[in-house]
């Protein structure tokens, strides 16, 4: 089997889906199909059982995925030999970031970066944490920009700012005109959140523990993202909970909305930088990290 066949074999199990792993390998979905199909025949059994609506990976399938994740994490540490006598500021820099995190730090991050090291482009990856930092580890990014914590062997965590979350109300909500929100009153309104998978929703339903209760959880409506939601609540469909990066700038721009503190410690979220221990261009890391440590984030606390 060859390191592009388990990199197919690999995104397959990840995605579920022939058209999205294809896609995530950058190559058409015939190619992945007729390459996941030799494999077998080399093997001699299934790995994958397809049907019209799923794909799901068999218990020989596990195995020898979980092998291939380490030979493909392994042959990254080789690549990276290889390359650490480069030019880490004269490369393509490929940076994965959340989706709650992307449209609010990337407007100042790029033109910070543009000039801190004008040679250095990105390659930009959104998507969900648990996406992350499995092309992380397999060498498809080289740094991703998450929520922190994160604890994973050969991965290395930092943290680079803290923000508060917000409390944000359509106009003529009954709470306009409150200096702050108590957490617990949120329970029983009509809460606005993100769907199943972002981390930012699990951050809010820990920050909040009442909401994860089974009434609390029926008065609660997913939107597919931030800015979706923020236009939920000015029609008027319900409240939410965002991060300042995304609240703040609405106190100016945004008439129908209102955008309220929690009352007492606020809950908060921190967001940091994550790289493999063997990346061997940390300077390319640290002049990201200063690029955006120069942002001026709204209502964030930077960690110098």
């Amino acid at each position: 089997m060859t390191l592009t066949e388990m990199r197919y074999i690999v995104a397959l199990a990840r995605e579920r889906h022939f058209g999205r792993a294809a896609e995530a390998c950058h190559v058409s979905q015939p190619t992945l199909s007729v390459a996941i199909k030799k494999v077998e025949g080399q093997i001699g059994a299934v790995l994958f059982e397809r049907s019209a609506s799923d794909v799901r990976i068999t218990a020989l399938g596990e195995r020898i995925v979980d092998q291939a994740r380490r030979v493909l994490e392994e042959a990254v540490k080789l690549e990276e030999i290889a390359s650490a006598s480069g030019d880490a500021m004269g490369g393509q820099l490929r940076v994965g970031i959340i989706y709650t995190i992307a449209p609010y730090l990337l407007p100042q991050l790029i033109p910070a970066l543009n000039r801190e090291a004008p040679a250095m482009p990105l390659f930009l990856k959104e998507d969900f944490t648990a996406n992350l930092i499995p092309a992380l580890k397999s060498g498809e990014l080289d740094v991703i920009i998450i929520a922190l914590p994160l604890a994973e062997p050969g991965l290395v965590a930092q943290p680079v700012y803290d923000e508060p979350f917000r409390v944000v109300v359509p106009a003529r909500h009954p709470w306009v005109g409150r200096l702050d929100i108590p957490a617990a009153e949120l329970e029983g309104q009509s809460l606005l959140l993100l769907g199943q998978g972002n981390c930012f929703r699990d951050q809010v339903l820990e920050s909040c523990p009442r909401l994860g209760d089974q009434g609390a959880q029926a008065h609660m409506l997913e939107g597919s993202s931030l800015e979706t939601i923020r236009y939920m609540v000015a029609s008027g469909a319900g409240v939410a909970v965002m991060p300042s990066t995304a609240a703040d700038p609405l106190i100016e721009r945004e008439p129908l909305v209102r955008v309220l503190p929690f009352a007492g410690q606020s809950p908060s979220r921190t967001v940091g930088l994550v790289w493999r221990v063997t990346y061997p261009h940390t300077q390319a890391i640290d002049v990201l990290r200063a690029a955006v440590l120069s942002c001026s984030l709204s209502g964030a606390t930077v960690r110098r």
